[in-house]
């Protein structure tokens, strides 16, 4: 099968499956959409009778006073409102309502005064001062007979108080809104079908371009493979950078260039940090008692040889821990595992740290969580948590407060590691446990290896659980290592 009729019949799945996806996703939330549309309205129309029919309530004529009259003559107007291409005649609601202990005084179509609707969700939750709203079929088999009920209470304010004396409740058959969601979802068909004829033109068009472009390419990679002198393609776009590319890579290769390029990159990025470190130590030998170095000098140095020195040891000490980590399918001899131990030896370890930009390390163990382990391997889950508090004190402002939480979760037991650091950013949030990802310190410092918490990841992973790293509301980062209790 060539390559363009390849990519048409992949374009074609693509389109169709879209077409259908979004068809459905519209479809569904035509009916709905109107719907809330015509919930809010009734909302608003509730409210608004309430208020009018709380003097005939509170004087005790609600079902013979002006307010019911009023109501009741709305049966006979003739409404002749042309909505949108739909006539409508007659009014479609009723409206009742109820006293305090949900008993109906009040019914526009005089069928269930006297009745007790104090178990409906429209007058039970409004009487609890909520809000009241049911969909209810007037028919139990007929779908199309369902009607909507939205209420409103009726309140009354003696000084600084409020209590409420009843419901109004403003019932309309979603029967009344099904012309327009039928002439939406017909709108939406259409265009529909107009849009996917348009795409499959379109992905004839492109499968058409795209073969023409790749068999030029393929014919010229041809040509030099059989050691023709040949020219690119004139390609457009990015083919004809393709193009240029080969032509460039081509040169290279008959050449021999790459090998030259691709060792002396190689071994520049292996001597920078080998070469900062002979250098310092070349200008702490060089001086002698006839030129001392300035104490300073003397101290910058060799705090370089050290910081260099100990990142590149920290750097393959990291690397094959994770190695390790990496190639192990599960723990082979797992132990039930204290990990409020594990808080306190990492605390410990972490002590000094913290101490540099007096940070406080507060231990936090909730109620449900004391007495719970889980099955593991120490070691790891104390490197995990020792990383994740090197990784809050990177980030934790000087003199500030980093909080290490114990919880349960239903069968899980969680650890939090809470800073008030800057956060994760938004592009950085489903990266942070990538191999060498690492993010820029708040205080302009060097960044990290980028494998401390992707070695979380892999331990807790071998564990059974799952780590998460985001944003607390009220400013911060925090870290969780969820872990299934024994």
């Amino acid at each position: 099968m060539k390559i363009g009729l390849r990519i048409l019949l992949g374009y074609f799945l693509i389109v169709a499956l879209a077409a259908l996806l979004l068809g459905r996703v519209f479809l569904q939330e035509v009916k709905p959409g109107v719907r809330q549309a015509m919930e809010d309205t009734l909302v608003d129309t509730a409210n608004l009778l309430a208020e009018q029919a709380k003097d005939d309530l509170l004087a005790g004529r609600i079902d013979d006073g002006r307010f019911a009259a009023r109501v009741r003559a709305l049966t006979d107007r003739d409404l002749g409102a042309r909505i949108w291409g739909f006539t409508k005649r007659k009014v479609s609601t009723r409206i009742y309502v109820t006293d305090a202990r949900g008993i109906v005084v009040f019914d526009s179509g005089d069928q269930d005064v006297g009745k007790d609707y104090s178990r409906w969700n429209d007058v039970y939750l409004t009487l609890q001062g909520r809000y009241g709203a049911r969909s209810s079929r007037s028919d139990p088999d007929d779908e199309a007979s369902s009607v909507m009920h939205v209420a409103a209470p009726i309140v009354v304010r003696d000084g600084g108080k409020s209590r409420i004396v009843g419901v109004l409740t403003v019932a309309k058959p979603n029967q009344a809104i099904a012309p327009f969601i039928a002439r939406s979802q017909s709108v939406i068909l259409r265009w529909g079908f107009v849009l996917l004829g348009a795409a499959l033109m379109i992905g004839l068009l492109a499968a058409w371009w795209l073969s023409r472009q790749l068999g030029a390419l393929r014919r010229y990679a041809d040509a030099v493979a059989a050691g023709e002198r040949v020219s690119p393609p004139d390609s457009a776009g990015e083919f004809g950078d393709l193009g240029r590319a080969l032509e460039t890579m081509r040169a290279k290769l008959e050449g021999k260039q790459y090998v030259e390029q691709y060792v002396h990159a190689l071994t520049h990025e292996l001597k920078s940090p080998l070469a900062a470190i002979r250098g310092s130590a070349e200008l702490l030998q060089s001086a002698d008692a006839a030129a001392p170095m300035p104490e300073a000098d003397r101290a910058r140095f060799v705090a370089t040889i050290r910081a260099q020195s100990e990142r590149m040891s920290e750097m393959i000490d990291k690397l094959l821990t994770l190695a390790a980590v990496e190639h192990r399918q599960r723990i082979e001899q797992p132990q039930p595992v204290d990990l409020r131990v594990i808080a306190a030896e990492a605390a410990e370890r972490t002590a000094p740290k913290y101490a540099q930009t007096a940070l406080r390390l507060r231990i936090v163990e909730d109620e449900d969580a004391r007495g719970l382990r889980v099955s593991g391997d120490p070691f790891l889950l104390r490197q995990s948590l020792l990383n994740l508090l090197d990784n809050a004190a990177d980030f934790a402002p000087a003199g500030s407060e980093v909080e290490l939480r114990l919880r349960r979760d239903a069968a899980n037991l969680i650890v939090d590691v809470l800073d008030r650091g800057p956060g994760v950013p938004d592009y950085a949030l489903g990266r942070t446990f990538e191999r060498f990802y690492s993010l820029p310190r708040p205080d302009g410092g060097s960044r990290s290896s980028g494998l401390g918490l992707c070695f979380v990841a892999e331990a807790v992973e071998l564990h059974g659980g799952r780590v998460a790293l985001g944003n607390r509301e009220d400013g911060g980062a925090v870290a969780s290592m969820v872990l299934p209790i024994i």
